[in-house]
């Protein structure tokens, strides 16, 4: 199978045309309006080398809010405030944090500089959003996204301290839900958010929702 390679214009090859990974197309640029575009779409982009990668996989990894699922030692965690919550305060680091860290799958490597770039570009614009969690004024853990309409498209997050992701996702999960998120896009499966409530969906189901809950891509 062949995949398409994206031209200056702004479009995407039907998500139903992905491949059994969800590998959808290639190229293109970075620019907010594709990003957006794909996002409500219901597809992301990851990085391999200078390419970058579009994705649309079926079935979806997502949480609804009110799923969440907070464990007894993290209950205490918080209740403890062993960190401070913040949101948008520092996203560059949160990103350039989430490109850094070590993780036992070498997740992570899709984040590079352009993307970090556009993602910035896409905060100053009032879609990118990050969360963290502080300890004694250092940044520890955090998360960052797009959130369009009532969703929030989940990207990464990184932990330096033990709970620290945790910590920032679970009070981020709360106050969105308090906000009318209806579903936040965990996009693949991992263990540690199939922890916390995170469950498939199919990618059919997964775009009904978009269509529903973001209004056009002027309005968002």
């Amino acid at each position: 199978m062949s995949i398409p390679i994206l031209d200056n214009k702004f479009w995407f090859p039907p998500v139903d045309s992905a491949n059994d990974d969800g590998l959808l197309a290639m190229g293109g640029g970075l620019e907010n309006d594709r990003l957006l575009l794909a996002y409500r779409q219901g597809i992301f982009p990851w990085y391999e080398g200078n390419i970058p990668l579009w994705w649309s996989p079926d079935p979806r990894f997502v949480l609804y809010p009110d799923q969440l699922h907070v464990s007894k030692s993290m209950k205490k965690i918080i209740e403890g405030n062993q960190f401070k919550f913040t949101i948008n305060r520092n996203f560059p680091s949160v990103m350039k944090a989430c490109k850094h860290i070590q993780r036992k799958d070498a997740a992570g490597t899709w984040i590079n500089d352009a993307l970090i770039d556009a993602f910035i570009e896409l905060h100053n614009s009032g879609f990118a959003h990050s969360a963290e969690a502080w300890l004694d004024d250092e940044l520890v853990g955090g998360l960052y996204g797009i959130r369009m309409g009532n969703i929030f498209f989940g990207e990464s997050m990184f932990s330096k301290v033990s709970n620290a992701s945790k910590y920032a996702f679970i009070k981020y999960v709360q106050l969105l839900q308090l906000q009318n998120i209806q579903l936040i896009d965990c996009q693949v499966y991992s263990d540690h958010l199939q922890s916390l409530g995170a469950t498939f969906i199919s990618r059919r189901n997964f775009l009904k929702i978009l269509e529903d809950q973001i209004p056009a891509i002027k309005d968002a």
